[in-house]
């Protein structure tokens, strides 16, 4: 488990996006396209992108919505081949925190492809902000905590897109904005964070 008592400012996060085949691994679905932006103090450490050999072939749906193809996925390497160099991008549990838009689902995929590779995944602590957000925004600043429409209303640098390094670099984007409201509320270390995000929510969206 991370030290959670120690200052935002000082915590390594790790931003992270995946585009898949479908909704679910337990249904079939894979990993096509993983993104990942490494940040600390607001400066930008790295980033990670690279394509995902699913092992079958991109539903048209799926094409449609990500621009991805069977063409740009055939050549790439398997998650099981990638995950050593992933998880060597994010670092050891006790020292980076996961964040995601709508977490539940790219934790899905990668816990599954993790254990189905005979790993044990790593105890991250995560945030995600879509849950931040519905605790943070009311209704009359956004309508949905989607991404699309929280990247518009923090005015993110990179316009989300279902391609995952670009939906990372929104991601980051939205979270640093719910940082600087955060603050307002004088939450200033991540077991604060942590603890916020668990909180029953008082208002819905």
């Amino acid at each position: 488990m991370s030290d959670v008592g120690r200052p935002l400012v000082q915590t390594t996060f790790v931003v992270i996006d995946l585009e898949t085949t479908g909704g679910t691994p337990h249904l079939g679905a894979a990993i096509t396209e993983i993104g990942a932006v490494k940040v600390c103090g607001g400066e930008v450490l790295g980033e990670f992108k690279t394509f995902v050999n699913p092992g079958h072939s991109v539903p048209a749906h799926i094409t449609a919505l990500t621009g991805i193809t069977d063409s740009m996925v055939y050549q790439a390497p398997s998650i099981a081949e990638l995950l050593p160099s992933l998880f060597e991008f994010i670092g050891p549990a006790n020292q980076s925190v996961l964040v995601a838009q709508n977490a539940p689902f790219d934790l899905a995929f990668l816990s599954h492809a993790t254990r189905a590779t005979g790993r044990s995944w790593p105890n991250f602590v995560v945030l995600d902000t879509a849950i931040i957000a519905r605790k943070l925004l009311t209704r009359d600043e956004v309508p949905n905590c989607k991404l699309a429409t929280l990247a518009h209303f923090f005015g993110t640098a990179t316009t989300p897109n279902h391609r995952a390094l670009d939906d990372a670099r929104a991601t980051l984007d939205v979270f640093h904005g719910l940082l600087e409201r955060l603050g307002t509320l004088d939450i200033s270390t991540l077991d604060q964070l942590v603890n916020f995000g668990r909180r029953s929510r008082k208002k819905t969206i």
